[in-house]
């Protein structure tokens, strides 16, 4: 029976029940309608009390509004208290490009929080079954997620202020079917359920009969495989973790910076979920057309002995691998190209945050790495800041002939993404004094003359 096997179940998972709110998320279907009968039915024996929410699409019109109606009188008849709330998906929709289904699940979502924070309830159950989790794997592995989505779908998580779990993931549907018979619930159907235009329906007509065929205990075992999956998912992210702070050399709102040697050091099953944190840090909301495939893609950019190479991925996030660092960066824009001539004595704030000062001095001091002095009298005037361009060479100090600057980069492994906003410091007659931080041309003083000379300094924040 139905009731014990549920019981059984919500006793093994140590569900703390007594005396909780219970919010009930039922749209009228079979499955939602039993599980809001089956604790109704149990609010004494189980010291609970439950409240029911529905949230009419408006996708079918006049019909979606009857199921809200249809719900709220079976609820009156019940004594059980009802909240509901109509929502435009379809203006939604035309309104933000969403994907419908993800579309409705998350205003649906929101509007279970809501509920949950208004009248202080701290339990949200849903009505998902095994059918629901043997289709949600197998649909997972087919477009090839990873991780933690192998898993299926959760028995229980946090959600809002409390937590969300689903009583009826050890039944099959004809039990919930049966159920419905037993108590005469006469639930509403919907029809799109059987549109094979949704993939769910594809694998739910075509695919669950032969598993079952095959195996009559097939969904059992899926359910063992998806808490077992659960379970590993959740070692295996702690040991990541704990190698985290190892790996990730930087972290901002939109970048983070790996040491790749770090990370290919580690097990190859910590840096796929590596990656996953990183993913699901730099996205705010995770992308359904992120897979498996892209995280192989990463690892192999890694494991690539360039010194350099990149990937795009989906949301306009970049993979930027430059030497033993990688840069994973989201919306960062091309650094723009700047120039600005010093006219007189003057400071000035780089777009990357630093600053470049150019003054007159007296002083003989020698200038420290980040400074250099110049005889006006040897340049052509004005001093000029600027991004670097094709062709730059530079005369170095100490060296004959001309170098590229291109050159100076690779040779002090300056990261790719960086070299376009560094700062190249020129005179009216666009010859390099000084490339910050690399080398300082011929026209840079090993020694102050005496009189005033030029002192170009070079800030970092």
């Amino acid at each position: 029976m139905l009731e014990e096997k549920v019981e059984g179940y919500l006793k093994k998972k140590q569900v703390p029940l007594n005396g909780e709110k219970v919010l009930i998320g039922v749209s009228g279907g079979p499955d939602s309608l039993a599980l809001l009968h089956f604790l109704w039915s149990r609010e004494s024996a189980w010291n609970i009390s439950v409240v029911a929410a529905h949230v009419d699409h408006m996708f079918r019109g006049e019909e979606s509004l009857e199921e809200a109606k249809f719900v709220e009188e079976f609820c009156k008849e019940k004594s059980i208290p009802f909240v509901w709330k109509q929502i435009n998906m379809p203006a939604i929709i035309k309104e933000t490009g969403k994907n419908g289904q993800l579309a409705s699940r998350e205003n649906r979502y929101a509007f279970y929080k809501e509920t949950m924070d208004k009248y202080d309830i701290s339990l949200l159950a849903l009505g998902h079954h095994g059918d629901d989790q043997i289709e949600t794997i197998l649909m997972r592995l087919t477009r090839g997620s990873s991780a933690k989505s192998r898993a299926g779908i959760p028995f229980s998580r946090p959600f809002g202020p409390g937590r969300l779990f689903r009583p009826f993931l050890c039944l099959e549907k004809q039990e919930i079917e049966e159920y419905c018979n037993r108590h005469m619930l006469s639930p509403r159907r919907d029809p799109s359920n059987d549109k094979e235009v949704y993939s769910r329906n594809r694998f739910r007509k075509h695919v669950l009969p032969f598993l079952k065929q095959e195996n009559p205990n097939a969904t059992a075992h899926f359910q063992r495989f998806s808490e077992e999956a659960e379970e590993d998912e959740a070692f295996l992210m702690a040991a990541t973790e704990s190698v985290w702070n190892k790996v990730v050399k930087s972290k901002r709102e939109n970048e983070i910076t790996v040491d790749i040697d770090t990370f290919l050091s580690i097990a190859i099953s910590l840096q796929r979920r590596c990656i996953h944190l990183i993913l699901n840090y730099l996205y705010k909301e995770r992308l359904s057309s992120l897979s498996a495939l892209h995280t192989d893609q990463i690892i192999a950019l890694f494991q690539n002995p360039h010194s350099s190479g990149n990937i795009d991925l989906p949301g306009g996030l970049k993979v930027i691998k430059s030497y033993h660092l990688a840069h994973f960066q989201l919306n960062i824009l091309p650094n723009e190209p700047f120039y600005h001539e010093f006219l007189k004595s003057g400071e000035i704030l780089l777009p990357n945050g630093h600053y470049i000062r150019v003054e007159y001095t007296s002083s003989i001091q020698i200038p420290t790495v980040d400074a250099i002095l110049v005889d006006p009298e040897s340049i052509t005037l004005p001093v000029v800041v600027r991004t670097r361009r094709n062709g730059d060479k530079i005369q170095v100090r100490g060296m004959d002939g001309m170098k590229k600057v291109k050159k100076l980069f690779i040779d002090a492994k300056i990261p790719l993404q960086e070299r376009d906003g560094w700062p190249i410091i020129v005179d009216g007659n666009d010859n390099i004094l000084w490339v910050p931080g690399l080398k300082k041309s011929v026209y840079s003083l090993k020694q102050a003359n005496s009189g005033y000379n030029l002192l170009i300094t070079y800030k970092k924040q």
